[in-house]
């Protein structure tokens, strides 16, 4: 059989897959579309000031990171379409409020609810598709289709969150979200079949009140840590309280008859370096993202709608690496999948180190579409890496761990911005602000690219010592 034959979907598993790829397209639009127009929201709702309207992101990250596992065991159990189809009702319910609130509390309100609704989407929708799709190349063809249309819902949402807060009005970020969801509802409705393999009977209550508890204070505490100072009270309490929780969550799963996330999953290779290469990936990408906007804003001078037009790259990369990451992989395998993503993203993040003061456009969209094209790349043999392999009931909480590292991968945001801080404040009594800015974007840049490459090895070289789904053959069968 040929290699295209047997990655072919058929006209049903595309509208299934684009019915789940739109849900998390949406969830992915919503950071960042909501991100432009920040501004905008202060000044129309009153808020105090840029801490205050950060909250407006933070909201909604936080629900979404702590509950994640539990909704992922929840889908194991009660049925996977049902609690996914309850997830993007809540999340278009609440995209309508936030989008009519007239004051600022009620849109933080929406925003949390925005948070739960997505911490049901993601991991469901990602059990769904491994169990319409079986294991082998029709999964990472999926699996890579995902990846890169949640990559360019963050590219579409930073492009048209500034054409729609400047034309029209922030609230229409939102109600695009709202109208989003209803075609997504139409699809679940219509195409998506449930899955459910409910070996666990129960609940694991301890192990989900630590596991959430823990993720939100370790969240919470990167989040915050760059405003607040990485030295104060809050910081350290949450990062403390964050280790304890967590430590006591391995401890309780240990114990319990049918835990919330089995710890037989966390003792896997695949799932444990899966989920370090992950936390890699998104850690530098969404670090050198971040700062690539302040170099394009503060430091070159484009307005919000140029920075991003400036992404374009990005996005385009991200899709042609999500066309080609399941023939890769099925040729050469997850592990050299793994070890060619980080590799190129890598060395997209050290080409950013050369961008001058006055702007290099050819040398941003290139290592930008470097970037992107290796993160995408690199995110799908991931996913691919940590699925394989494992029970049909295990999927729903294999599918939490997965995205588990786009949210825990905030540390490496707050850790880059923390050298650029460093680094700029060490160069400014030398030179004018602006050039100290550069040097210290600049040094990050090379950090991040440094940490890229170095986990392209190592992870690498450990994800190809093991058999489970990450051979070539083992991703032809």
């Amino acid at each position: 059989m040929s290699d295209t034959t047997r990655i072919s979907l058929g006209a049903r598993g595309w509208m299934v897959l684009l019915t789940l790829c739109g849900a998390t397209f949406m969830t992915g639009l919503d950071y960042s579309i909501v991100t432009v127009a920040l501004p905008e929201i202060g000044r129309s709702l009153g808020f105090a000031g840029p801490d205050a309207l950060q909250w407006v992101v933070t909201d909604c990250l936080l629900p979404t990171a702590a509950l994640m596992p539990l909704f992922g065991r929840l889908s194991d159990i009660m049925g996977r379409r049902r609690l996914f189809i309850a997830g993007v009702c809540a999340f278009t319910g609440f995209s309508l409020l936030a989008g009519l609130a007239p004051v600022a509390s009620l849109l933080i309100t929406a925003r949390v609810g925005q948070g739960i609704a997505a911490a049901a989407i993601g991991p469901t929708a990602l059990a769904l598709m491994t169990a319409a799709f079986p294991e082998g190349p029709q999964r990472t063809r999926a699996l890579g289709v995902n990846g890169a249309l949640l990559s360019l819902g963050f590219v579409i949402g930073t492009i048209g969150g500034g054409i729609v807060t400047s034309g029209l009005s922030w609230r229409w970020t939102m109600l695009i979200l709202f109208g989003i969801g209803l075609l997504v509802l139409v699809g679940a409705a219509t195409v998506v079949q449930d899955t459910r393999h409910g070996r666990a009977t129960r609940l694991d209550v301890p192990g989900a009140l630590l596991a959430s508890g823990g993720l939100f204070a370790l969240v919470y505490g990167i989040t915050t840590g760059n405003t607040s100072g990485w030295l104060s009270a809050s910081t350290l309490t949450a990062v403390i309280g964050a280790a304890v929780l967590l430590g006591g969550f391995l401890a309780a799963e240990a114990r319990h008859p049918v835990p919330l996330v089995p710890l037989r999953l966390l003792r896997r290779t695949t799932v444990r370096w899966g989920m370090a290469t992950g936390l890699v990936t998104f850690g530098m990408c969404g670090g050198a993202t971040l700062l690539l906007s302040i170099y394009m804003q503060q430091v070159v001078g484009w307005t919000a709608l140029q920075t991003g037009l400036g992404f374009a790259a990005e996005g385009i990369a991200a899709l042609a690496a999500g066309s080609v990451a399941a023939r890769l992989i099925s040729a050469r395998g997850a592990a050299s999948a793994i070890a060619l993503g980080l590799t190129v993203q890598g060395l997209g993040i050290v080409l950013m180190a050369l961008l001058p003061a006055d702007g290099n456009l050819v040398l941003l969209l290139g290592s930008s579409a470097a970037m992107g094209f290796g993160h995408v790349l690199t995110v799908v043999a991931v996913v691919t890496t940590i699925t394989s392999g494992l029970d049909e009931s295990d999927q729903g909480v294999a599918g939490s761990l997965a995205q588990m590292p786009t949210f825990i991968g905030a540390i490496g945001v707050a850790g880059l911005s923390a050298i650029v801080a460093a680094r700029t404040a060490a160069l400014a009594p030398t030179t004018t602000q602006r050039l100290a800015t550069v040097g210290g974007l600049h040094m990050a840049f090379l950090v991040a690219g440094a940490v890229a490459l170095t986990g392209a090895v190592v992870c690498a070289r450990v994800l190809r010592r093991t058999p489970t789904g990450l051979s070539a053959d083992a991703m032809a069968t």
